[in-house]
């Protein structure tokens, strides 16, 4: 009876790992030929590994977790066990560090972003990209360049914007700043209640 229950929970969890790979890849916006062309794996053989006709297979989702940056364990949907310690890797860019808060593909991204203190607060580099961010300022000044406008954001104030405008995330008057950062693909966006709704 036990080796029927494990035999069963076995199913269960590799009968989702096709609905997880698709949704994975069209958050992604890949496309099966396009996966096919950078895993090596054949684009009927995704095909059927998606849609459930083809079982998972290790030397299959080796690949898949690599182009889609992902842990193994996140594409099958394996429970968490071991140390409940989470380990988070800084990503240093432009001069700030990003702590990823979030481990599931696809969807919306947290991070917590450092600004270091400068002698002399940076003049503004705006850059564009696809996508939608929500700010929440924990620590510090945050100048924040969107467009036209400059405006200066203290701890406990939020903002939300279009990427894919000129925008800029500096340091006010040089100290540090903390702050959250939301950050989804274009048409995701934050959704924040103050309350419930009646």
């Amino acid at each position: 009876m036990d080796r029927e229950r494990v035999d069963r929970a076995t199913d269960d969890v590799l009968d989702a790992v096709g609905p997880r790979l698709r949704a994975l890849r069209r958050d992604r916006g890949i496309t099966l030929a396009d996966l096919a062309a950078t895993t090596g794996v054949s684009e009927s053989t995704l095909s059927r590994l998606e849609s459930g006709q083809r079982r998972a297979t290790l030397e299959l989702l080796l690949p898949l977790a690599r182009i889609y940056d992902v842990p193994l364990d996140d594409l099958v949907g394996a429970p968490r066990t071991g140390d409940p310690r989470i380990h988070l890797k800084p990503i240093s860019r432009f001069g700030m560090t990003f702590v990823p808060l979030s481990r599931r593909p696809g969807g919306v991204h947290a991070f917590k972003m450092l600004i270091p203190g400068r002698p002399e607060p940076l003049e503004p580099a705006p850059q564009t990209h696809e996508g939608f961010e929500w700010l929440y300022v924990l620590n510090g000044r945050l100048r924040l360049v969107i467009g036209e406008r400059d405006l200066i954001l203290p701890p406990g104030e939020a903002a939300e914007f279009d990427t894919s405008l000129p925008h800029w995330l500096g340091s006010a008057d040089g100290a540090a700043v903390e702050l959250l950062i939301l950050f989804g693909l274009q048409g995701v966006r934050a959704h924040v209640r103050s309350g419930p709704h009646p």
